[in-house]
Formats: structure tokens, C-alpha cells, sequence
């Protein structure tokens, strides 16, 4: 069972802490656990008590009325608020809610809710990115589990694959991007909204997924003629991995036009080459896209 304290409440539910500590005293909304050196903690069972609570108080029940609820009542209030027109604050808290009940179903309503109502793109970038990056952070102090974090990735990686197979068309005069990840990369949503993104556009996209060798790329330039070749770094933390990565992909492919998306705006020091075009986040790719 994982713990909780009450600042990990505080960071996960939004909640503040005071808040929180006024809910137990006058309405016994959740009642911590102790240690044995009697430090509070609280379980999943709590949290996701607090998470739904938090949910139907943003959308105006009173805390007061929410006490007197059955369990079960509050839950199908929340389920209920899913098919409503509500902000992605509210969505994303019912995401995180849907990962740590491992329930596809919540999952699966809310997202094909909103790419009916707003689109497959506003979705990704407005939803579910911020849902992830959420992830992120109770990932980092150590709030998911691992299966959870791998249920709710592979549901995401399969709206993804279904939304790349829905574009067909394919622009009379085209280019032709390779998508991979580099060796230890594993983080592969986002390589792969970029191949819906390319695809979208009427170009072609040879993928290769995850964890592939700079060197086994070398074969592929043997059947297909390339035109960019693209990559995205998650895991390279410091400027020495990434210029370490910058130097063997210019060293092995200097003639090819090489695309390179992460988060660079912390490494003041790099240097690209020429032949290098670098991307800090998707709208940024989308605008390259919009011009190309």
C-alpha cells in the first residue's frame, strides 16, 4: 500500500493542506492513519475519497451535502460530470482518477468525449499533455505504481495508433520522415503524436519506435529515399548526453536534414549544426510542419 502525506494530497488533488485538515475536523471527509511515532498518512483509498470530493466541490456542491453521500452516490456524480461540457482541469483530475482505479471505461469515456466534441489534436495537446505531465510529477515522488503508469500509457498509445491509422491521404508531391527514438529512449507518445501530426498533413512516415541504434538506422537509406530524419530525447538530463547524442548523429548522418525534439531551453550551452533543426515542443514542430 502506498502512503500519502499530506503534501502529496496537497500536490496531487490541488487541495491545500489547511484545507484539507478543515474537512477532517468538521466534516470527517477522510481520517489519516498514524505510525507507530504517530505521523498522519493516508491510502489510495483516501486519496481517491479526496480526489472525487475535490471534483464535485469545484463544480459547486458544498461540502456540507457531499458528507452526508454514500460512496457509491459520489462516485456517480463525478462519472455523471464526465459527459458534461467541463474544463480540462476537472478532466485531467478524473484522468488521474481512471489510472489509479485501472478503469478503461472512465478512461475511454472521457477522452472519446472530447475528440468528439473538440478533435483528436486538441485532445492530445490539451488534455492528455497536461494529463502527463501530472503523471509526471506523482511519478517523480513516487505516487503511481508502475502498473498503472503502463495501463494508462498503453490505453493512450492506442488512441494514438487508432487516430495515425485514420489518415490516409497522401500529398501528391511529399516528404518522407524517419521516426525514431535513440538507444535508452523509451518515452514514445510523443514520437508518436508527431507521426499523426506528419501523416495528418499528407507526408509519409517510415517509424521505427523505441530504442534503436544510430547505426541499424544506416539500412533503411538503402530501400527508402529520406527526407528528415526526427528523434525526441526525454531521458538526456544534462548538456554532456545530449551533445554526446548531437555529435554521433551529425558524425553518422552529416549529409541528412535531422529533426530534434525535448525540452532544450535549459541547455543554454548547446550548440546545434547546420543541419540540425531543434524543436521544444509540439507547437513549435507544428509550425515547421505548417511551412514545409
Amino acid at each position: 500500500m502506498i502512503r500519502y502525506s499530506i503534501k502529496d494530497l496537497e500536490k496531487i488533488t490541488g487541495i491545500k493542506a489547511h484545507t484539507i485538515r478543515i474537512w477532517e475536523k468538521r466534516y470527517g471527509i477522510v481520517e489519516p492513519s498514524r505510525t507507530q511515532t504517530n505521523i498522519r498518512f493516508y491510502s489510495d483509498k483516501d486519496l481517491r475519497h479526496l480526489m472525487n470530493i475535490a471534483i464535485l466541490n469545484k463544480y459547486g456542491y458544498k461540502i456540507s451535502n457531499i458528507q452526508s453521500m454514500t460512496e457509491d452516490e459520489i462516485s456517480n456524480c463525478v462519472i455523471g460530470l464526465t459527459n458534461q461540457d467541463i474544463d480540462n482541469d476537472h478532466q485531467v483530475d478524473n484522468l488521474i482518477m481512471a489510472m489509479i482505479e485501472l478503469d478503461e471505461q472512465r478512461f475511454d469515456r472521457i477522452i472519446s468525449s472530447s475528440i468528439i466534441k473538440d478533435g483528436f489534436g486538441f485532445t492530445f495537446e490539451n488534455l492528455l499533455y497536461k494529463f502527463l505531465e501530472k503523471v509526471g510529477i506523482l511519478w517523480q515522488i513516487g505516487k503511481i505504481i508502475p502498473a498503472q503508469e503502463h495501463f494508462i500509457t498503453q490505453l493512450i498509445r492506442q488512441k494514438l495508433i487508432m487516430a495515425i491509422d485514420g489518415q490516409q491521404k497522401l500529398q501528391e508531391i511529399h516528404k518522407t520522415f524517419l521516426l525514431f527514438l535513440p538507444e535508452n529512449e523509451f518515452h514514445e507518445l510523443a514520437l508518436l503524436y508527431i507521426h499523426y501530426l506528419i501523416r495528418k498533413v499528407g507526408h509519409k512516415v517510415i517509424y521505427l519506435g523505441q530504442n534503436v541504434p544510430l547505426q541499424n538506422i544506416k539500412n533503411v537509406f538503402q530501400i527508402h529515399q529520406i527526407d528528415y530524419l526526427l528523434t525526441s530525447v526525454v531521458s538526456f538530463v544534462d548538456d554532456e548526453s545530449l551533445l554526446a547524442l548531437i555529435k554521433e548523429m551529425n558524425q553518422t548522418y552529416s549529409d541528412k536534414k535531422i529533426l530534434l525534439g525535448g525540452n532544450f531551453s535549459t541547455f543554454e550551452t548547446v550548440a546545434f549544426p547546420e543541419n540540425f533543426t531543434p524543436f521544444n515542443s509540439l507547437s513549435d514542430f507544428s509550425k515547421f510542419l505548417s511551412v514545409l
